[in-house]
């Protein structure tokens, strides 16, 4: 049986955030855990900053959610939306708003209830979400679930994921299993391996634990895991970080293989794809221009900038407030005090004559005079009549146009 680590400790909220999970630091975890083994952290933190039960029931009866951002579920089976959803009403042309009476309904006869998205929705979750995400350097996503006291919401399963479970409120029971599939990819769902995973689920658990307030448990992708609720409403939180592979690197190499004119090039006429014999010279010509892509031609700055492009299209930079940013432009004080938007992913260029600042849908572009002080918001934050090396007047110039653009944002 593989062994796994209990922590139990408990400390200030005011840390990192995968410290404020595992109490660990990104090497250690990183050495230890990350993508091979659970680490169940007992106590790690109060987490009601975070999320409550008057978080679920205002989202519930005030948010006005929809379908993807809410389902349910009941004994294994995910109920039809139309089980806890109704038409939106006049001025709503919508039939798929989330109806509180059948939410009651349902989660009084025994149904989970899953807020999926919540790092778009809430935003406490959102603003931790967006840490995690910088000090882990994979994109993640937040659910809830809520379940009754002694009811199972979701049969033994798998995910494709790697997640952090915190216990909000109430107590459940994980059961946990070594995966059948490890490192299973996005198309390789557990379903794919049902009977492997009812065997497995049948057999010795890793970790059979009850999770109360404040426990935190990483589970790497595939591995096996179903919960139960114990002694009233059970909340807990699933942080799903959907790591980059190297799959996913592979998949960016084959696609360099574009370029390469020996690969494009036809195979023979007359191939008979039964007689692998008549595929062995054009098999034999593939392995070998593969081969020279591979030492010779692939461009690691290219490859890097993909997947640089792809995190960012996964991921979302704090939200900006457009009506008061346009209040404060009209109104701009020297005092001011400005930082660059969180999360926002950009890459600051310089030529010489103009900076650069790239972001995935736009560049925005200004004088080199204004170079110094985009480097230095980008680091701290800055006063907008004061940015480095910008005369007053030039200073709140760019600080306007950094706040229009949503580059900066006032603190």
């Amino acid at each position: 049986m593989s062994t796994f680590n209990i922590r139990d400790e408990r400390g200030s909220s005011n840390r990192p955030a995968l410290a404020r999970l595992t109490r660990l630091d990104t090497d250690t975890f990183s050495r230890e855990h990350w993508g091979e083994m659970p680490l169940l952290t007992r106590r790690a933190d109060d987490f009601h900053d975070l999320f409550s039960a008057e978080a679920v029931d205002e989202l519930v009866a005030e948010r006005a959610l929809r379908t993807p951002f809410v389902r349910m579920a009941s004994e294994g089976r995910v109920l039809n939306p139309s089980m806890f959803t109704a038409p939106g009403g006049v001025g709503a042309e919508v039939g798929d708003q989330l109806d509180s009476g059948k939410v009651l309904e349902n989660f009084a006869n025994g149904a989970t209830l899953v807020l999926q998205g919540l790092h778009r929705t809430w935003e406490p979750i959102s603003r931790f979400t967006r840490r995690l995400v910088e000090e882990l350097g994979h994109p993640a996503q937040v659910n809830a679930y809520i379940t009754p006291a002694s009811s199972r919401g979701f049969d033994p399963h798998y995910d494709t994921h790697d997640v952090f479970v915190i216990q909000i409120a109430g107590a459940k029971r994980w059961t946990i299993h070594e995966p059948v599939h490890r490192h299973p990819l996005p198309g390789q769902p557990w379903s794919d391996y049902r009977p492997e995973v009812e065997e497995a689920a049948s057999g010795e658990p890793v970790i059979d634990e009850v999770f109360e307030p404040g426990d935190v448990l990483y589970l790497p992708r595939g591995w096996l895991h179903s919960a139960v609720a114990r002694g009233g409403t059970s909340i807990h939180l699933t942080i799903g970080v959907r790591a980059t592979t190297r799959h996913d690197l592979l998949q960016r190499i084959l696609a360099a293989a574009g370029d390469e004119e020996a690969l494009r090039a036809p195979l023979a006429l007359g191939v008979d794809y039964t007689d692998s014999a008549s595929l062995s010279g054009d098999l034999a010509e593939t392995i070998r221009a593969t081969r020279d892509l591979l030492e010779h031609s692939i461009d690691d700055t290219a490859i890097a900038a993909s997947m640089q492009r792809r995190f960012v299209e996964d991921t979302r930079p704090a939200p900006v407030r457009p009506l008061a940013t346009v209040d404060l432009l009209s109104d701009l004080g020297p005092q001011t005090l400005l930082a660059w938007r969180d999360a926002l992913q950009t890459r600051i260029e310089d030529d010489g004559d103009t900076v650069r600042i790239v972001l995935r849908t736009k560049t925005v572009t200004l004088p080199a005079e204004a170079s110094a002080a985009i480097h230095a918001l980008h680091q701290t934050e800055q006063r907008a009549g004061k940015l480095p090396a910008l005369d007053h007047e030039s200073s709140l110039v760019v600080a306007r146009r950094l706040l229009r653009e949503g580059i900066a944002v006032p603190r």
